[in-house]
C-alpha cells in the first residue's frame, strides 16, 4: 500500500469517530497488496485508489466479511481532466467512485478506479442489483461503458440525446449551445424513440396461451406522484413485469453546481426534494463546513435541527394525506393541508419563505430567530399531537386501507440492503438505522427521542412509521424550544457566507470579506468532503470535490428516492395494478429527488 502524501498538508483534516484504516481490514489489505493508494479526505472515510481489475474481487470480499459492507451507498463518476489539483492524485481522465457502507460496523469505504477516455469498466450488477441504475447514470452523464451490464441505456436523458453532459467539455449554460428547435420530423423521431419495445427489455409479447397487454402508467397520472412512467406487462390485471422510466424531471443540478459559487448553489438544493425545504440545505452546508473546518455555535445547531424537524413533519403530513387519497380516502388530505398551512406560517415568519426558504448558510443561518418565535412554535407543538391522533384513527384503523396495504409491497432487511433502501423503508423491516442516532450531527446526540421501527416491511408499516416519526419530531422541536442556546447565528470564520451584516459595518476586513464572497464567492480549500443526513425520505448525502476555486469541481448528490424506485419491479411482480398504486404511495418519493 502506498500512502499519498505529496502536498496533502494543504488539505485540512478532521477527526471522525467512524474512521477506518486499511490495516483494520487485513483481508482487503492482503487482496490489494502494495498496489492500493490511500487518499486523505476531510470526511475521514477510508479512500483507496485501486486497479480496475481488482474492483470486483475487492467489493465481493467486502460484502462477504463477517460484518459485511453490504450497502452500496453510492456509485458515480468524476471527469478529472480539468482538475487543478490533479497532479496530487493518481487520476487519469475519469474516475469511478464506489462507496460502500457497513451498518454493523457503522463505517464506510470509498474505492476509486481510474479510467482513460473510452476505457470500459466491468459492471458490478452481479454483486449489487441496485448498481444497475447507478451504472446507467454514469454512462448517461459521462459516457463510461460498463461491460456485462444487463441493459446499458440512457436513464435521465432522452434516448436521442447527443453527448454526455457531466463531461467537462459540455457547456454549463443553455446560452452556450445551439437554440432548441422542434420541427415535425424531429417531433416524430422523439415520439418514436419513446415507444416502449418489450423485446429491448427481455419481455415476451405473448405466452403459450395468452397475449400480454403493455400499459403505460404515467408520466401524466395522479398516482405516480410526478412525471414518472412505468411500462407494465400485464396478464389481465396481474403485473408480470414492469419497467420504471425516469428522467422527465431532470434539470442537471450536479452540472449547475459547477458554474455556481459555493454559496450561490444553496437555493438549488431546496429544489431537489422540493418537499424537504431546509432539509436539503443540511448535507450540502455540513459538507462545506467540514471541508473548510468551520465550527458553528450551539445556537445554530439547535436552530437547524428545529427547522429540519419542522420540514420532516411537513413532508410526512403530505405523504400521509396522499397515501390515504391513493387508497381511496379523500378527507384526510384536506385536514392535513390545513395543518400544513399552520406550520408553513411559522416557517414563513422565521425564514421569510415557505416551501423553499434556502435559509441555511455556510457557517450559520440567514438571520437570527425573530422575537416571539417560541410562542408560535409552542402553539403548534401543543396543537398538533391531538390532531395527529385523530388522523391516525381515521386512516390507519380504516378497514379498507388495511385490506389494501397490509402485506403489499413487502420486503425484508436483506432485500432492503441489496436495493439501497434507507429511511422508513429499511426501518419498516425491523432495522433501527437512523443517522440522527447512528452518526449524530448538528447536536442530535443531545436530544431524547426514539427511532420507530416495524417488522413486516409492507406498505402499511411504512405509513405507520411516518406517523410515529411525526410524534418524535414534535418531541425534538419541544426540546429545541425549551433549550435554545444563546450565541451567534453565524460563525466568524472568514469563509462564512455572507458574514454577519452588523460586523461588516464595523471593520474594513469584514466588509472586504463580504464584498469578495458576494461578488465572486468564497474559495474553499482543496479536498473532498462527504456528509449524509437522515432526510425526510431516507439518506441524503452530498459529496463535494474542491480544487481550490470559488466553485465546486464536482458535486455529487446522493438522494434516497433514486434507489427506492429501482425496486418497483421486484415489489410489483405478481400483484394487481391497484396494488402497484399502494406501493408507489408507500415509497414516498419526489421525482426531483430522483432525477435531480
Amino acid at each position: 500500500m502506498t500512502i499519498m502524501t505529496k502536498d496533502m498538508a494543504a488539505i485540512p483534516t478532521q477527526t471522525l469517530k467512524l474512521g477506518l484504516t486499511l490495516t483494520m481490514l487485513p483481508e482487503l489489505e492482503h487482496l490489494l497488496g502494495d498496489s492500493a493508494i490511500e487518499q486523505s479526505t476531510v470526511d475521514n472515510i477510508l479512500t483507496l485508489w485501486i486497479d480496475k481489475h481488482q474492483l470486483i474481487p475487492a467489493l465481493s470480499l467486502l460484502k462477504s466479511l463477517p460484518e459485511p459492507f453490504n450497502f452500496l451507498f453510492d456509485l458515480y463518476g468524476v471527469d478529472e481532466r480539468l482538475r487543478l489539483d490533479k497532479a496530487l492524485l493518481p487520476a487519469k481522465d475519469f474516475t469511478l467512485v464506489y462507496q460502500v457502507l457497513s451498518i454493523a460496523r457503522n463505517q464506510d469505504i470509498r474505492l476509486k478506479v481510474t479510467l482513460e477516455d473510452n476505457e470500459h469498466q466491468a459492471s458490478i450488477t452481479s454483486i449489487w442489483p441496485s448498481a444497475n441504475w447507478y451504472e446507467r447514470e454514469a454512462w448517461d452523464l459521462f459516457g463510461i461503458v460498463f461491460d456485462a451490464h444487463p441493459n446499458l441505456r440512457r436513464i435521465l436523458l432522452p434516448p436521442t440525446y447527443q453527448g454526455h453532459p457531466l463531461r467537462k467539455e459540455f457547456p454549463c449554460r443553455a446560452t452556450e449551445t445551439e437554440p432548441f428547435t422542434l420541427d415535425d420530423d424531429k417531433l416524430a423521431r422523439e415520439q418514436d424513440a419513446l415507444r416502449f419495445n418489450p423485446k429491448e427489455w427481455g419481455m415476451d409479447e405473448s405466452s403459450d396461451d395468452n397475449d400480454y397487454l403493455f400499459l403505460n402508467l404515467g408520466p401524466n397520472h395522479p398516482s405516480v406522484h410526478g412525471v414518472f412512467r412505468i411500462a407494465l406487462q400485464l396478464d389481465g390485471e396481474q403485473i408480470i413485469n414492469s419497467v420504471p422510466d425516469i428522467g422527465y424531471h431532470h434539470r442537471g443540478a450536479e452540472k449547475i453546481a459547477e458554474r455556481q459559487t459555493w454559496h450561490g448553489f444553496i437555493p438549488y438544493t431546496d429544489r431537489i426534494d422540493y418537499l424537504g425545504g431546509v432539509m436539503n440545505n443540511f448535507p450540502y452546508i455540513l459538507a462545506i463546513e467540514q471541508l473548510a473546518d468551520i465550527q458553528v455555535s450551539k445556537r445554530v445547531e439547535c436552530i437547524r435541527v428545529m427547522l429540519a424537524e419542522c420540514f420532516r413533519i411537513l413532508s410526512h403530513m403530505l405523504f400521509f394525506g396522499t397515501f390515504a387519497q391513493d387508497v381511496g380516502q379523500l378527507s384526510p388530505i384536506f385536514y392535513l393541508f390545513i395543518d400544513r398551512e399552520k406550520l408553513f406560517s411559522i416557517i414563513e415568519a422565521i425564514t421569510g419563505a415557505r416551501m423553499h426558504p434556502s435559509w441555511f448558510r455556510i457557517g450559520g443561518v440567514a438571520q437570527d430567530l425573530p422575537q416571539g418565535w417560541h410562542i408560535m412554535m409552542q402553539e403548534f407543538v401543543d396543537y398538533f399531537p391531538a390532531k395527529l391522533d385523530e388522523y391516525e384513527v381515521m386512516v390507519m384503523q380504516n378497514s379498507i386501507l388495511k385490506n389494501r396495504a397490509v402485506g403489499i409491497g413487502k420486503y425484508d432487511t436483506q432485500q432492503a440492503l441489496e436495493w439501497n433502501i434507507s429511511g422508513v423503508g429499511i426501518r419498516a423491516t425491523g432495522l433501527e438505522w437512523d443517522l440522527r442516532k447512528s452518526r449524530p450531527y448538528s447536536g442530535y446526540e443531545n436530544y431524547q427521542f426514539d427511532i420507530p421501527t416495524a417488522h413486516n416491511g409492507d406498505a402499511y408499516d411504512r405509513c405507520q412509521l411516518r406517523v410515529d416519526e411525526m410524534r418524535q419530531s414534535i418531541n425534538i422541536i419541544q426540546q429545541c424550544i425549551d433549550n435554545m442556546p444563546q450565541g451567534n447565528y453565524k460563525a466568524d470564520h472568514p469563509l462564512t457566507t455572507p458574514p454577519r451584516s452588523d460586523r461588516s459595518k464595523q471593520d474594513i476586513e469584514t466588509l472586504i470579506q463580504h464584498f469578495m464572497n458576494v461578488s465572486w464567492g468564497g474559495v474553499m480549500p482543496k479536498g473532498e468532503s462527504s456528509f449524509a443526513v437522515e432526510a425526510t425520505k431516507g439518506i441524503n448525502a452530498y459529496t463535494l470535490i474542491s480544487d481550490g476555486t470559488s466553485s465546486s469541481y464536482r458535486t455529487r448528490i446522493r438522494t434516497p428516492s433514486f434507489p427506492h424506485l429501482q425496486m418497483i419491479p421486484t415489489l410489483a411482480k405478481g400483484l394487481m395494478v391497484a396494488d402497484l398504486i399502494v406501493i408507489l404511495a408507500s415509497i414516498d418519493f419526489v421525482m426531483a429527488d430522483v432525477d435531480r
